[in-house]
């Protein structure tokens, strides 16, 4: 009897051992995981650079925002310009790099607006590896708010006497766009301007949309720009001027944005209308 007893003893014990060896096994195959898990977390997540937010390999795509302040815009205009700019930043990927300039009416010289890539906010962050709230904190201070700012400076434009959009874009290709040259990623240029291209070298006023005309002025050989790679779209701001309001002025600048060798996305008139009186005469 003792020996039957103390036989069934040893196998219970042996499969308590058994049973625990089993526990013990899947709980260090779970840390092994968790510990794999962060170790790739930390290895496939890109550094951030602290200043600009943007991935230390550089920015997942590029967007440029030119906006012409030589001229006023009227206020549903500029809410119908405040929506369309809200959709294009919420659309920006995490990782990708926004700069917004304001067009001068002295040719090259350009307002810089802002400049930051999107950090992603708390709903992106891995809880395990991040911190959603410290995320969402950085969204907001160098991405969100900044950009509210600068769309209540959209209502600052003011009567100019040159309007040098063709500068504008060969500059912003050349400061922002050349600076990431050897990055395969999406680049993307948005124009919000009536357009009306007129400087001392060329003026639109007096040629109208006669794409000829232009390529015969000195306006030609000295604003020409490599736009390779980029995508160009135009949100309109309408003048009530009839011959700028018609499809051949869209035309024009899809001419022009090709012969650069770019890519012509899209024109959008935005909604209202904004009388001015014309740098280059009457309308």
């Amino acid at each position: 009897m003792s020996r039957r007893r103390v036989a069934r003893r040893s196998k219970k014990s042996n499969a308590g051992a058994i049973a625990g060896g089993s526990i013990l096994a899947l709980l260090s195959a779970a840390i092994l995981a968790a510990i794999g898990y962060f170790a790739y977390g930390a290895y496939t997540r890109p550094g951030i650079d602290k200043e600009t937010k943007c991935p230390d390999a550089g920015p997942v795509e590029i967007t440029a925002l030119l906006i012409d302040t030589t001229d006023p815009v009227s206020e549903k205009t500029l809410t119908d310009a405040r929506n369309k700019f809200e959709e294009e930043i919420g659309s920006t990927k995490v990782g990708g790099l926004v700069e917004i300039y304001g067009l001068t009416d002295t040719k090259g010289e350009l307002t810089k607006m802002f400049s930051g890539c999107n950090p992603g906010d708390g709903s992106t962050v891995d809880i395990w590896t991040n911190n959603p709230r410290l995320r969402q904190r950085q969204w907001e201070e160098a991405f969100g708010r900044p950009l509210v700012e600068v769309s209540d400076k959209i209502e600052q434009g003011h009567a100019g006497n040159q309007s040098p959009i063709m500068a504008g874009i060969q500059n912003i290709k050349l400061t922002v766009f050349d600076r990431y040259k050897s990055l395969d990623v999406p680049k993307k240029l948005i124009v919000m301007s009536d357009m009306i291209e007129h400087t001392d070298l060329y003026s639109q006023y007096a040629s109208g949309n006669d794409f000829e005309a232009y390529r015969k002025s000195p306006a030609y050989a000295d604003f020409r720009t490599s736009l390779d790679n980029i995508s160009f779209k135009v949100w309109y701001i309408n003048r009530g001027i009839e011959r700028f309001s018609t499809r051949a002025h869209p035309e024009f600048w899809a001419q022009w944005i090709r012969d650069n060798r770019g890519d012509w996305d899209k024109a959008i008139m935005l909604e209202g209308v904004n009388p001015t009186t014309p740098a280059g005469g009457d309308s």
